[in-house]
């Protein structure tokens, strides 16, 4: 079985579980306690904490351990807009950030703040000029990820970091899916991180505050990690973690570059092996081992599915998987095809062979997952009836409308129209995305007596 979701959770680093099992007999007392057993844990939980700001680029007393990267970020998010309470409630975040940093946005909302999300274009990254422009007298805190879990876009961090710098506005980056790759550059103020992403072992998170940034933890207090993250610090964990982290740094540069070259491998050929695929993310400012694609007139799920049984572990953002039923919102931000979708994540040490193999069973998979739901022939053309079209697609999920609207495309002449009747929120995002893959012109939207209808004008 080839693995390929190293975005979600990289396999566990051999360092990391050597390190793991030594600390289980080395590191299980209370390392707040004085006697023997305490100062060897508190001297392994200081020499994890070294490494671990060592690797950021910050000092061991600004980093703490959380139990887990999401929490790392509602407590960094927090923290940092009660701490600057008095300047304003209002919080800038980018729209493809993770939903962790989403999540902690709404609830500002609910409490009566506001948000702004910057917009991002095509590739998945945010203009920095208009990142500058949102910040304002009343603004509290900014927040950027490094790079983006869903199609590996990096960010503008440095331009963004100079912004909300000479604006006094603290940044909060999410580095999750880049630290184990490198420093985050720039002048930022707050950083959060996840260990098993970089092949750390899950339930370990770090949450950094720059010395002079104000931060005021919420939440009972505890005498924990400076307060900032309460409870029992689960020590082998971070151990490992920080253990992993210096590992994977040592082997970044080598294995970034071989990476590259099988994502780009990958980005390169599957337009040609697959029919109608719209290959997504910036091209060149992106992870070394993230690549996504979608395709159009396949259900994710399914795709999923037939890739599993090829064996093949991939990860998708299509709305039609099983985890949600709604539209990944960083494929959505960006105004790509959502259906089909693909995400590509290789972790370090990926043979060249599984690729290979990878885009030897991808042109079948699609190909079965189309035949299935019905798709139409890439070529397909049918006479012209010189009348426009309805196509009613309600209660049909993704992809069935925007392979319902192909197949009778050819039945209108050019100039001619085809109103698709979906009540699917997908349909907004992938008819568009389709007529501008297929050359369409996209006409809007109108309300209907039930559900929405899309309409679609043939331009040859």
């Amino acid at each position: 079985m080839a693995y390929f979701d190293a975005a979600s959770a990289a396999p566990l680093h051999s360092v990391a579980r050597q390190a793991l099992l030594a600390s289980l007999d080395e590191g299980w007392a209370d390392p707040a306690r004085l006697y023997r057993e305490g100062r060897r844990a508190r001297l392994l939980l200081d020499a994890a904490r070294e490494a671990a700001a060592e690797a950021v680029g910050c000092r061991a007393d600004e980093l703490v351990f959380t139990p887990s990267g999401t929490r790392a970020v509602h407590s960094g998010v927090a923290g940092a807009l009660a701490g600057r309470r008095r300047v304003g409630r209002h919080l800038i975040v980018s729209a493809v950030e993770h939903s962790s940093v989403l999540h902690a946005a709404e609830e500002l909302e609910r409490d009566g703040g506001t948000v702004t999300r910057v917009p991002v274009d095509r590739a998945g990254a945010v203009d920095a000029g208009v990142f500058a422009a949102a910040l304002g007298d009343g603004t509290a805190l900014a927040c950027l990820q490094s790079a983006n879990h869903e199609v590996g876009t990096e960010q503008p961090v440095t331009e963004a970091a100079e912004a909300c710098r000479a604006a006094g506005v603290p940044l909060l980056v999410d580095a999750a899916q880049s630290l184990g790759w490198g420093k985050v550059p720039g002048g930022w103020s707050l950083l959060t991180a996840s260990a098993h992403k970089w092949g750390g072992p899950s339930g370990v998170g770090l949450l950094v505050v720059r010395k002079g940034v104000r931060f005021a933890p919420q939440g009972a207090a505890d005498e924990r990690e400076s307060g900032r993250a309460p409870g029992f610090e689960n020590l082998p964990a971070i151990v490992a973690a920080a253990a992993s982290l210096r590992a994977v740094r040592a082997e970044a540069a080598q294995e970034a570059a071989r990476l590259r070259e099988l994502t780009e491998r990958i980005r390169a050929r599957v337009p040609g092996l697959v029919p109608d695929v719209e290959v997504v993310g910036d091209p060149v400012r992106r992870l070394p081992g993230t690549v996504t694609f979608s395709c159009l007139y396949v259900d994710g799920e399914a795709l999923l599915h037939e890739l599993d049984r090829a064996g093949f572990s991939v990860s998708s953002g299509s709305s039609c998987t099983s985890s949600t039923l709604t539209p990944s919102h960083v494929l959505k931000a960006m105004g790509v095809l959502t259906e089909g979708n693909v995400r590509v994540s290789l972790p370090p040490g990926t043979p060249g062979e599984d690729v290979e193999r990878f885009l030897e069973v991808l042109p079948g998979a699609v190909a079965a997952v189309r035949e299935r739901l019905g798709a139409p022939a890439a070529a397909e053309s049918a006479p012209e009836t010189g009348a426009d079209l309805v196509v009613d697609a309600l209660g049909r999920r993704c992809p069935i409308p925007v392979i319902e609207l192909a197949k009778v495309i050819g039945d209108v002449p050019v100039g001619g129209t085809v109103r698709v009747l979906s009540d699917d929120e997908a349909a907004r995002l992938d008819i568009p995305a389709w007529c501008e893959m297929r050359g369409q012109e996209y006409v809007g939207e109108e309300s209907a007596e039930r559900g929405t209808a899309f309409l679609v004008r043939r331009s040859g």
